[in-house]
């Protein structure tokens, strides 16, 4: 694509060195990722910045250079004539705004669906994937558990855990758009937010589940947190906002001048959307959905009262994005499980291991509530320490769990470059002493899953909460495959 660097819109120029005009190939923000005619983005990121890079790109074949260090791009320009550097304020803005120009604004043809909150994130996001699916809007995803089109998974190397880079964005956006998909959902994370990640995206459909303290190792304040959330508000055209969050749901409000949809499950809450009613059975959960001045009762097969609400929320963005009550009221029945999320395996001897991702305080002692509710015998229940996380929040995952279960095994998450005892001792600081209950511990979570299988029998169910990113454990800066179910399946595979 031929690019005029000088008259990208809404990209603050500083200078231009060289040609304004390239034949551009690609866009991308890694050097090693740089082919001939790339244009190469300095972004910098935790443990490094891009400027160190210009000098391996431009030897890869780069056609363009855009950063903010103005010396250093002035001096490389001086030396390579032929090539583009443009400097600007900020290069992660750049690459958005170059990004949209470069897909040929490919967002502009999908209904695009953002979700943000410290738990849910990746459940509400997926109930609007199926249930857009489901009612005959074909629709794509982009979120913790990976890059969906309409016909399922797609093989897409992530940039960032949660929420791709905005070039990545764009390219997904374009693919979609190609194989005929009509809408994106899409988790839209606090840091993806302060990172311009989604800059320059207005989203049809803003969702909001809830705030809790999460992420203070790179926002450090809880009101940057807060603010770095509320930013998804100020580019949507209509919003979903759950009111029985006390953390931001007045701070939404006092933001959206536009159509927007409440929800909540209290019937005294003027919500637009309140469920009532809420039992769990063994095939899931039965509810009544007022909207309107009717009542729905409605099945569906999922579990926890909290993925009621997030269903409810993903209601109210099908509804905004102009599907009828009906066409939903017909779909909801048929939603599949999440990966990962409330995810029940059955085990022999009427065992049910469940799979959950909750990894805060919070969503940990929701789904031990929720999981408390189910016929059992005993409960075993893994949790998890975060390497990659603010360890002041580790001993809060032991409080949470407390007494809720028959025995807990304490593992890690991600130890990153943490070892894994450390991260474990921060855990443990949470129980009372003497232990209300037995507690184990495991270096590994593959050891871990297998210590919660062993302890088990007839009638136990097996909460194995946390979990990977995109399929991996993150040690010492790789990526080291991991797969729960897996290690389920071999495990009873070997007691046959």
């Amino acid at each position: 694509m031929n690019i005029q660097f000088d008259q990208i819109p809404n990209l603050s120029l500083i200078a231009c060195y060289g040609p304004k005009t390239q034949e551009i190939s690609s866009i991308v923000y890694s050097s090693q990722e740089v082919v001939e005619g790339s244009v190469f983005f300095c972004v910098s990121g935790e443990h490094t910045d891009g400027h160190f890079y210009i000098e391996e790109a431009i030897e890869r074949g780069a056609s363009a250079i855009v950063g903010s260090d103005l010396p250093l791009l002035e001096k490389y320009a001086e030396k390579h004539g032929a090539l583009t550097f443009s400097v600007v304020e900020d290069s992660r803005i750049a690459l958005a705004y170059t990004s949209l120009l470069f897909f040929k604004g490919a967002q502009d043809q999908l209904i695009k669906v953002g979700v943000t909150g410290t738990n849910g994130k990746t459940t509400t996001a997926t109930y609007v994937y199926n249930l857009f699916n489901l009612i005959g809007i074909p629709c794509g995803f982009l979120g913790t558990t990976g890059i969906y089109n309409s016909s399922g998974k797609i093989t897409y190397k992530k940039s960032t855990p949660t929420t791709p880079i905005s070039s990545d964005i764009h390219r997904v956006f374009s693919d979609l758009v190609a194989v005929g998909d009509q809408a994106a959902s899409m988790e839209v994370s606090s840091i993806a937010l302060d990172q311009k990640r989604v800059e320059g995206i207005v989203f049809d459909v803003a969702i909001h589940t809830n705030i809790s303290e999460e992420h203070m190792e790179y926002h450090k304040e809880f009101s940057h947190y807060l603010t770095s959330k509320l930013q998804l508000f100020t580019q949507a055209k209509t919003a979903v906002i759950n009111i029985d969050d006390q953390g931001m749901s007045k701070e939404i409000l006092d933001v959206v001048d536009y159509e927007h949809l409440t929800y909540s499950r209290h019937t005294d809450s003027g919500a637009h959307l309140i469920w009532t009613n809420c039992e769990s059975h063994g095939d899931g959960m039965a509810f009544d959905l007022h909207y309107n001045g009717q009542v729905y009762p409605i099945k569906v097969p999922i579990f926890g009262d909290y993925n009621v609400a997030n269903l409810v929320a993903a209601i109210g963005a099908a509804l905004l994005s102009n599907a009828s009550i009906d066409q939903i009221l017909s779909a909801v029945s048929r939603m599949p499980q999440v990966e990962g999320r409330f995810q029940v395996i059955p085990g022999p001897e009427d065992r049910k291991i469940i799979i959950d991702y909750a990894h805060t305080p919070v969503a940990l002692d929701l789904v031990l509530q929720e999981v408390k509710k189910l016929p059992h015998n005993r409960l075993i229940a893994m949790i998890m320490g975060v390497g990659i996380r603010d360890l002041a929040k580790m001993p809060k995952m032991a409080k949470s769990a407390e007494g809720k279960a028959d025995l807990v095994v304490v593992s890690v998450d991600h130890p990153g470059y943490m070892e894994p005892e450390s991260v474990i001792e921060e855990v443990l600081k949470g129980f009372s002493l003497p232990y209300k209950q037995e507690v184990l511990t495991a270096p590994t979570r593959r050891e871990g899953v297998l210590a919660a299988l062993k302890e088990s029998g007839p009638n136990d169910i097996i909460l194995l909460s946390g979990g990977c990113i995109n399929g991996a454990q993150i040690i010492k800066g790789e990526n080291i495959p991991h797969s729960d179910e897996e290690i389920i399946e071999g495990y009873f595979l070997q007691q046959n």
